[in-house]
């Protein structure tokens, strides 16, 4: 088999054992990250002032728009379902980055929630790259309709 059929069996497989609680799930990780877009928006200064931080303090105004845009659009896509993946591979680098990069001197065992809540949605945004978006997403609803119109 080659990589394609591999993958489509593995997205066959997650939409059929795909419980419609996850569904409920990945809207809310699109709105928390929505809402994280429209907070960086309203408080540049914050963001750049976290991205300074960082162990890579040479950071631009670019890369704090490019976080709070693709929070924005990512957030907005990853809620409604519309090609997830995508978005969620937008999503990595800068949760990677929030993770790994930012504020390293904490530690995982502070009482930073930042961090928390950075590790809690790389591991969600992990999961539904893995598992898709679910049967109440817009790509589901193209999917179905395609086989339809194919038929």
């Amino acid at each position: 088999m080659n990589l394609s059929q591999n993958m489509n069996q593995m997205e066959r497989w997650a939409d059929t054992h795909h419980p419609i609680w996850l569904d409920f799930l990945r809207i809310g990780l699109g709105i928390f990250l929505f809402i994280k877009g429209v907070m960086f928006i309203q408080d540049t200064s914050a963001l750049m002032a976290i991205l300074r931080k960082s162990e890579f303090p040479w950071v631009s105004v670019g890369l704090a728009h490019y976080v709070a845009m693709v929070h924005l659009a990512g957030g907005a896509m990853i809620a409604m379902g519309l090609k997830t993946r995508a978005a969620i591979l937008f999503q990595l680098p800068i949760l990677i980055g929030a993770v790994f990069f930012v504020n390293p001197d904490r530690g995982f065992y502070s009482e930073n929630t930042e961090l928390w809540s950075s590790i809690i949605v790389l591991l969600l945004l992990v999961f539904f790259l893995i598992f898709g978006s679910g049967r109440f997403s817009v790509d589901h609803a193209i999917h179905r309709s395609e086989k339809d119109w194919l038929y």
